[in-house]
This record gives C-alpha cells, sequence and structure tokens, in this order.
C-alpha cells in the first residue's frame, strides 16, 4: 500500500515532463505522511507541493475539502492529480507555517484561541449538499445512516479496506485483544449518549496536518480521515492525545472548550459521557492502525494508555 521510496532526481524528472518545464528545487518533506510520499518544489515563482501515493483516494478528499474552505478553514486547493509511478500524484499549493506539533508549550498556549476557533469552524460548516455519517469519500458522502452506527463500526475488519487485516494481527499479537474488547464494550455502553448531530470533524488535527504562520492557523492539511459527526469529537482528539505532545501539557481541552461553548450560548448535554466515547473510538481506531502497521511498542502504549487514563477495569 506504500510507494517505493523516490529520489529528488527521480521526482524532477516526472515533475518536468508533467507538470512544468520551470521546476526546480525539489525536496523532500521533513514530515512525510502514513500514505503518501510528499516534496516541495518550485514552478516558476510559485511553491508547490507534490505527493505521491498506492490510492488516489486521499487526494480526491482533499480536493473535495476545499469546498468547505473559508478564512476561518483554510484548505490549499490541490491543482493536479494523475497517475505516477505505479500509483498517483497530486499538485497542491504550498502553505505558509510549521506544524503545530513542533510549538513549544508557551506557543501552543498563545494559539490556543485560534484552534477553539477552528473547532468552531469546522462545526458551523455547511454539509447539507452531502449525505451519510462516519468517514466520508472522495464525492463527499459518508456510507453510516447514523453516527452511533459509524463509531460502532470500529470494530470490523473488512477484507478489501485499507487496514484490512488488522484484527487478526492483533489477535495474534503480544499485544493482544483484550484491552480493544473491553474498550468496545465501554464504547457500545456509552454510544447512546451521542447525538445523531452531523457536522464536518477533519479527525486528525495533529500529526502534521495543521500549519501555523504568525501565530495564526495557515492551513488545514490531509483530510483522508475526515467525518460527518458530533462535532465533539475532534475535541476529543485533543484531549486523547494530549500525553503524546509535551507542547500540550497543562492545558485542559475540556475546561478551555466548555467555557467557550458557554460563552457562545452553545448546549453540548452529556459532555463527559461523550467525549469519554470519542476518546475510547480514538483509541480503538489507533489500536487498528497500530496493528496493521505491525507496531507492537505503540499500541502497547495506547493499551496502557486506555487502561489507566480512560480507566478500563
Amino acid at each position: 500500500m506504500h510507494m517505493p521510496l523516490l529520489t529528488e532526481s527521480d521526482v524532477q524528472k516526472f515533475l518536468l515532463k508533467r507538470v512544468s518545464p520551470e521546476v526546480t528545487d525539489v525536496s523532500p518533506i521533513e514530515q512525510q505522511g502514513e500514505w503518501a510520499l510528499a516534496y516541495s518544489f518550485r514552478d516558476g515563482d510559485s511553491e508547490r507541493i507534490v505527493r505521491f501515493s498506492k490510492m488516489d483516494e486521499d487526494f480526491r478528499k482533499d480536493q473535495f475539502a476545499k469546498t468547505f474552505s473559508s478564512s476561518r478553514l483554510p484548505i490549499p486547493q490541490v491543482l493536479d492529480i494523475g497517475q505516477a509511478f505505479g500509483g498517483f500524484y497530486a499538485v497542491s499549493v504550498k502553505a505558509d507555517g510549521g506544524p503545530i506539533d513542533n510549538l513549544c508549550p508557551g506557543e501552543m498556549l498563545s494559539v490556543l484561541p485560534e484552534l477553539l476557533g477552528l473547532l468552531d469552524a469546522l462545526r458551523l460548516v455547511d454539509v447539507s449538499r452531502t449525505t451519510g455519517y462516519g468517514t466520508w469519500t472522495s464525492d463527499g458522502n459518508a456510507p453510516h445512516t447514523s453516527w452511533r452506527k459509524s463509531l460502532l463500526d470500529v470494530s470490523h475488519d473488512r477484507q478489501g479496506e485499507r487496514l484490512s487485516g488488522w484484527k487478526r494481527k492483533l489477535a495474534a499479537s503480544s499485544v493482544g485483544n483484550e484491552v480493544f474488547c473491553r474498550a468496545y464494550e465501554k464504547l457500545v455502553a456509552l454510544v447512546a449518549f451521542c447525538p445523531e448531530e452531523r457536522h464536518l470533524i477533519h479527525a486528525d488535527l495533529l500529526h502534521f496536518n495543521l500549519l501555523i504562520a504568525n501565530s495564526q492557523i495557515s492551513s488545514v492539511l490531509d483530510w483522508g480521515s475526515a467525518k460527518y459527526g458530533d462535532f465533539l469529537y475532534e475535541l476529543a482528539w485533543f484531549s486523547f492525545w494530549t500525553p503524546w505532545f509535551p507542547s500540550m501539557a497543562g492545558i485542559d481541552f475540556r475546561r478551555e472548550a466548555l467555557r467557550r461553548f458557554a460563552d457562545n450560548h452553545i448546549e453540548t448535554p452529556y459532555f463527559e459521557e461523550r467525549m469519554r466515547c470519542y476518546e475510547i473510538h480514538i483509541g480503538l481506531d489507533s489500536l487498528a492502525y497500530s496493528s496493521f502497521r505491525e507496531n507492537w511498542e505503540f499500541a502497547r502504549e495506547v493499551s496502557k494508555y486506555m487502561v489507566d487514563f480512560l480507566q478500563l477495569e
């Protein structure tokens, strides 16, 4: 499912032939994605990004996501998608700034209002022209008839899907599936508290997908995991991953968000139950992905965190 490593020379030759005779300064992006290889380059006076992947689904999701873009939700334009090196390529406008992951604690605290503003912008996006719940596809529509059904689907391992085989690998591993099964039971018990709301959810606003420039959000990248559902899922993303990011130490995302909700008269019934449900779902999804990649060290970290912090007695 992953592209073979490409040299800068390989990429430059391809771009000169397929994109522009003015291509220069090809360089690999320091933080590579999980499913694609990325390189920056210049096309005359313009700065661009090219990505290569075995699949074009995520590229086309990025292309569709641009229709949701606004000044409060900046999404770079995908200029071209095509075939390359036995897979696919996508050329995008290069956004300014660096990833939120690299901020120091003081910097993270200073951009917290911007981050909460971004969550507001996502919540307010008009998604009425699309259908379904859960992870949406490149046409902007999602497969599930309810948000709750999409959450419960995290336990399924279907042949032919991107992470196919993860369940067998987890059960056979040294990590085992005991924590997964216990966590899933908790998810089933909590899902009844989750409203059938339908908002735009990026579902991966870390891992180098959110860029900051001049203390402001400059770009939201990589919409491959995007969903439709309860807007609190986005907040749970930050509360779940806080221990892995020293820059977020000391930030109580729950408290800060609740204060903002109160100021804006946004009601969030069953707030704690919903947040716990989504944190468990994020952990389960991470275990599935780690198992697919056979990253057992990280799977153990996530399992321990779920037992300790999420209190999976």
